[in-house]
């Protein structure tokens, strides 16, 4: 008489955030993000902010360029407010909602309940974001909110880290170096996209957007990166869309 073989018992939220902590050590953004908050530390400390004040502004906001604009609003001493400080940092973070929309139907499950997906709604950022859609497609979907977040964690980790060191090495930090870390975060992103392009809609507006961008820069357009990627990304579909109705 054969016995049948025990159920799995289904990982639990806390080993689903463990792996998605032990992933963000083996992803590629972790030591970007490293070298991009080293800058963003030098910076604030050259702009007279606090370490306690670094560090809080790194977890809650989790943008660099945010971060730069928020740095740059508050100590340069010309009068702007924290007010209008915390509109142009929000302004800047609609870029990311997009990537929210995208993100978060790939994390629902049937019983997964709205304020579950707060964390991951505010940890969406390019390098979250990449990552978790290269990864959460081989998770089981009931587990992807707590890997999710354990990814996340793990990455934001890494750059409150680096924000300190950048803080504290400021002083012997070249400035050069300095701002050339900040470009680590745009560069490795733009890789990505090279590394996922894999419709021709995607390689299309990839295109595009090299072109348009930097041509709409400077004609001095506003809005020049928003213009790009509407007339960049409605051009890429279009012609998508035309070459698939003729097979």
């Amino acid at each position: 008489m054969s016995v049948p073989a025990p159920e799995s018992t289904p990982p639990s939220s806390a080993s689903d955030f463990l792996r998605g902590f032990a992933a963000s050590g083996r992803s590629v953004y972790l030591y970007v993000l490293f070298g991009t908050f080293i800058g963003i530390g030098a910076l604030g400390h050259d702009f007279g902010f606090s370490l306690f004040w670094m560090l809080l502004s790194t977890v809650l906001i989790w943008a660099a360029p945010a971060q730069v604009i928020l740095i740059s609003a508050l100590g340069t001493g010309t009068g702007t407010g924290p007010v209008e400080a915390a509109i142009a940092v929000a302004l800047s973070g609609v870029r990311l909602l997009p990537m929210v929309v995208a993100l978060l139907p790939m994390l629902r499950a049937q019983n997964t309940r709205t304020r579950e997906l707060v964390l991951p709604a505010h940890f969406t950022a390019i390098s979250m974001w990449v990552e978790n859609l290269r990864l959460l497609p081989g998770v089981p979907r009931q587990q992807r909110v707590a890997f999710c977040n354990g990814l996340s964690c793990g990455l934001v980790l890494s750059a409150a880290l680096a924000t300190a060191i950048g803080f504290l090495l400021a002083g012997n930090l070249p400035p050069l170096y300095a701002a050339a870390l900040l470009f680590l975060t745009p560069l490795s992103f733009t890789l990505s996209l090279v590394r996922n392009s894999i419709l021709l809609a995607d390689r299309l507006a990839f295109a595009f957007g090299l072109v348009l961008a930097p041509t709409l820069a400077a004609l001095n357009v506003g809005l020049d990166l928003l213009w790009s990627g509407i007339i960049g990304g409605t051009l890429a579909y279009g012609i998508y869309r035309l070459r698939k109705g003729r097979r």
